[in-house]
């Protein structure tokens, strides 16, 4: 018998083989339960529309903000002068 090639040879190659296998096969799996249980995105135009709705926000707080501003100048000039 070959000193280089025992009895142990041939069940480390099949340990080897399995557990790569197996790696791999845990890979593809992980990777389908993690497609099969993540919800899909929301559509395009739902994004849109909710970035519209609190851009209309902002504006408006901010056309509120300065006329508030403005008034308040309004009334420190009428005050000063």
């Amino acid at each position: 018998m070959d000193p280089l090639f025992t009895e142990w040879s041939l069940l480390l190659l099949q340990l080897t083989g399995f557990v790569a296998v197996a790696g791999v096969l845990g890979i593809l799996a992980w990777i389908g339960f993690t497609l099969a249980t993540t919800p899909p995105p929301k559509p395009i135009e739902e994004i849109e529309k909710e970035i519209e709705e609190e851009l209309k926000k902002l504006e408006a707080e901010e056309k509120k903000r300065k006329s508030s501003s403005n008034a308040a100048l309004k009334q420190t000039n009428a005050f000063l002068l």
